[in-house]
């Protein structure tokens, strides 16, 4: 049985290994710190991420950062129907990863930021209004791509459909209207049991 310690509270991007980790039946410890907590930045959490932000994982005594990174990492060491099973897959699995974390994440976060989370003072309407215009054009992409095919990789969900729904989690948030594939494609990855499971360790009422 491997030796899996996942380190970040879950109301931060740590949320998403917990899906993974769920969604592979995985047997593991949870530190939940704070990333507002100044013993990131003491030497046993910076062995693991030098870079003191969370989540961080060590697996079988590896450490390893980056949610999205340590999705693929657990696919990759456990297996399992989510999984890529050839290069060709692997290398769409990457595709897609590195897709939403390029195209998608940053403009979609900085405009949950100014319009959810910060405090109503320092929010900038019109930068939340940029990122979501610019942000659409990389969502009608993918709108495009799933009124073709049910999942992203294969005929199967796999990571690469729970990483780039987790980079999506705020257009939860979103109507969708006019991207029907999207939303039928997202509301279903976030209805999964592993999903639900993730959710409620934030804090959401699912």
């Amino acid at each position: 049985m491997a030796d899996i310690k996942l380190i970040g509270v879950a109301a931060s991007r740590t949320f998403r290994n917990i899906w993974m980790l769920e969604e592979l039946g995985a047997t593991y410890s949870h530190d939940p710190i704070h990333y507002t907590d100044p013993a990131l930045k003491t030497p046993p959490y910076l062995a693991i991420n030098p870079n003191a932000k969370l989540p961080m994982a060590v697996v079988d005594g590896m450490p390893i950062f980056e949610s999205l990174a340590i999705n693929l990492y657990l696919a990759e060491k456990f297996g399992g129907a989510l999984s890529p099973t050839n290069a060709e897959e692997r290398g769409l699995v990457a595709q897609w990863t590195l897709w939403a974390a390029t195209a998608v994440e940053d403009d979609l976060g900085k405009w949950a930021y100014h319009t959810m989370f910060l405090p109503e003072a320092e929010r900038d309407p019109k930068l939340a209004a940029d990122c979501l215009a610019r942000v659409q054009t990389p969502l009608a992409v993918l709108d495009g791509v799933l009124a073709k095919q049910a999942f992203l990789v294969g005929n199967r969900f796999t990571v690469a459909d729970l990483n780039v729904a987790c980079v999506c989690y705020r257009l939860l948030a979103m109507e969708l209207a006019d991207k029907p594939n999207l939303k039928r494609w997202l509301h279903a990855a976030w209805a999964r049991p592993a999903a639900l499971t993730a959710r409620r360790a934030r804090g959401d009422k699912v």
